[in-house]
């Protein structure tokens, strides 16, 4: 049987939220955000370890309490400049054991409304799929595209279109060897680089709940997601 390792990116500084925590460290209900990523992923079965890759000098993440993360939680200190890097590095720091075949599973540290349902979609959708696949929604509003004034500069098609999220899980091998030869600085996801290569990953139909902590609003909505999960709605 494959293992499945999930992988956090978290060496960012969040700089649109404008002060000095960085974002993955921010406060929701009483834990920083990234707890919310962590604990998503420990507390699946089918996944070994939880690699979280920190800034070298990161001075949070030791403030926190890990403990409920259990066994399976690795940090390292390898993070990039960017996120690219920080999975690069993250992935050349996976544990030898870690074979070719088996899964890692990159997720989003300022995503923490991940489901475990959502997870199960994911590893069973995929499941022992050639290339892997990734989490994602389809579009439903119409999209514009703005001239350098903000203003209508043409409005597209969102016929077969769908906004990525992450988890992004694909084989060792593959990942690794896509971020190693694609290494633009643009890169923003995994399926990406995946992409480049010539691969068509697959899309894993997820839920808007799912949503990436971008701007100081969204951490207002994810509170309010995670508050209704823990009041059993």
């Amino acid at each position: 049987m494959p293992r499945y390792v999930a992988l956090i990116p978290a060496a960012g500084t969040g700089s649109r939220f404008g002060n000095g925590r960085p974002k993955q460290y921010l406060d929701l209900l009483g834990k920083p955000m990234l707890a919310y990523s962590v604990e998503a992923l420990a507390r699946h079965p089918r996944i070994s370890t939880v690699m979280v890759v920190i800034s070298p000098d990161d001075t949070w993440f030791q403030q926190f309490d890990w403990d409920v993360s259990g066994v399976k939680l690795q940090f390292h200190r390898v993070g990039g400049a960017t996120r690219a890097q920080s999975v690069r590095n993250g992935l050349e720091a996976l544990d030898d054991e870690v074979g070719a075949d088996d899964w890692v599973l990159v997720h989003d540290a300022a995503r923490p409304c991940l489901a475990t349902e959502l997870l199960d979609r994911l590893i069973e959708g995929v499941g022992d799929d050639a290339i892997g696949g990734l989490l994602a929604v389809r579009i439903a509003d119409t999209l514009k595209s703005a001239d350098e004034s903000n203003r209508v500069a043409s409005t597209q098609s969102r016929e077969g279109l769908w906004g990525a999220q992450t988890p992004q899980m694909f084989r060792r091998s593959l990942i690794e060897r896509a971020m190693r030869e694609m290494q633009s600085a643009d890169v923003t996801d995994e399926s990406s680089a995946v992409e480049w290569l010539g691969f068509q990953p697959l899309l894993i139909e997820s839920s808007v709940e799912n949503l990436k902590v971008t701007f100081p609003a969204d951490r207002q909505l994810a509170e309010t997601i995670l508050k209704a999960r823990m009041d059993g709605h």
